[in-house]
């Protein structure tokens, strides 16, 4: 388990790059020790994954809709791979669907954050969903706390 001093290994996959920009700047004003690396697609994040010699991360925050492969789309991937269980997965989309909810939840993604349209709420996000204590929050998962708004 990783505590709240010890660094973290994030990944965020998201075609938007001022969403990524938006994203990466959020993470450098909250100061927090964590190593973030940014992927353009689905696909290049699941040829990074693909790499057996990668440091597993800690968490990856995925967008739903990417051209290449669809976040959902590595999401299946992701938890058919045994490597890959104790990372937990964050769905970020600016789509608040019920049934993007519904199946991303059933794949097994740990929490669905609609996309925030404002930075400082953005930072309150990351750092709330980075200080949950995953170990925990996956053991008591269901639909009511899956879904993460500000």
């Amino acid at each position: 388990m990783i505590s709240h001093k010890d660094s973290m290994h994030i990944l965020i996959a998201d075609d938007d790059e001022d969403d990524r920009t938006f994203f990466s700047e959020a993470m450098m004003e909250l100061k927090m020790n964590n190593k973030l690396t940014l992927f353009n697609d689905g696909k290049d994040l699941m040829d990074y994954l693909s790499n057996p010699d990668i440091i597993m991360p800690h968490i990856l925050f995925l967008d739903l809709n990417m051209p290449y492969m669809s976040g959902f789309e590595c999401l299946k991937v992701i938890r058919a791979d045994v490597r890959f269980k104790d990372v937990s997965i964050a769905i970020y989309s600016t789509s608040s669907s019920e049934k993007d909810i519904e199946e991303t939840f059933v794949e097994g993604a740990n929490i669905y954050i609609k996309k925030p349209n404002d930075f400082a709420k953005l930072k309150k996000v990351i750092k709330d969903v980075l200080n949950i204590n995953w170990q925990f929050h996956s053991s008591g998962l269901n639909k009511e706390t899956f879904f993460f708004s500000i």
